[in-house]
């Protein structure tokens, strides 16, 4: 099941799969946390090992996009957003808690709504920006978090999704987890701009084909620098 891509550990396992595991890890007392490594998470990883060593001691490295498979390692992929709507919706009928931290200028807030509109039954009940978070992952502000309260009726947290971007929201889990009133903690880049409506989602025949990456350009040209690091992916894998 564990594959290493350019160093970086994959876990290769079906959505079913990964979804079956967090639930035995919610009747567990032990904390654990899920990274999502796509192809230009790798090539962070590469320059920062600090960063690498963190991805690979996450408890589940889903793997996600179409780019993995390049390497021939990795059978099984599925986006980081996709498993985390899944949860979502299997939170709901496990009767689970929810909180969703990250994202700017109220994202979070919206993707909430959004989800308590699709998923009635849904249980959130944490939502926070965040604020800055630096290059350590760091917090620069004081914000509030999902810490253990003094006030005992105050549920946990069972899944907190984190969207500071990488690799800010993987150091910051790694760095608090022990600290947080949560029991998983789950980095999702981008998921809430997706969740919320604020940005478009590639048609699922385009997702399909996996060309989500050049919709995602299109949308957003800026991004060209960050796909660049797609072009180097694919050089490392041919002369490693």
């Amino acid at each position: 099941m564990k594959k290493y891509i350019l160093g970086v550990k994959i876990d290769d396992i079906k959505i079913d799969q990964a979804l079956e595991m967090v639930h035995d890890w919610l009747g567990s007392k032990k904390k654990y946390y899920i990274v999502t490594p796509n192809p230009e998470i790798i090539m962070a990883a590469q320059k920062d090992l600090g960063y690498r060593k963190l991805l690979n001691d996450a408890d589940l490295s889903i793997p996600d996009g179409v780019g993995l498979k390049l390497s021939g390692q990795v059978k099984n992929t599925f986006a980081g957003v996709d498993f985390m709507e899944e949860l979502i919706k299997h939170l709901s009928d496990w009767g689970a808690t929810i909180g969703l931290l990250g994202g700017k200028n109220g994202v979070a807030d919206r993707a909430a709504k959004c989800l308590r509109t699709k998923y009635p039954g849904v249980n959130i009940i944490f939502v926070e920006s965040g604020g800055e978070v630096d290059e350590g992952g760091n917090m620069l502000s004081d914000y509030r978090l999902p810490t253990t309260a003094e006030d005992s009726r105050q549920k946990t947290v069972d899944l907190l999704f984190v969207a500071f971007g990488p690799p800010k929201q993987e150091k910051w889990i790694a760095q608090n987890i022990d600290k947080l009133d949560v029991k998983v903690a789950m980095s999702v880049g981008g998921s809430f701009d997706y969740i919320s409506g604020d940005i478009p989602r590639a048609p699922r025949i385009v997702r399909a084909l996996g060309f989500e990456w050049l919709f995602r350009l299109i949308v957003q040209p800026w991004r060209i620098k960050r796909q660049l690091s797609l072009l180097k992916y694919v050089l490392l894998l041919m002369f490693k």
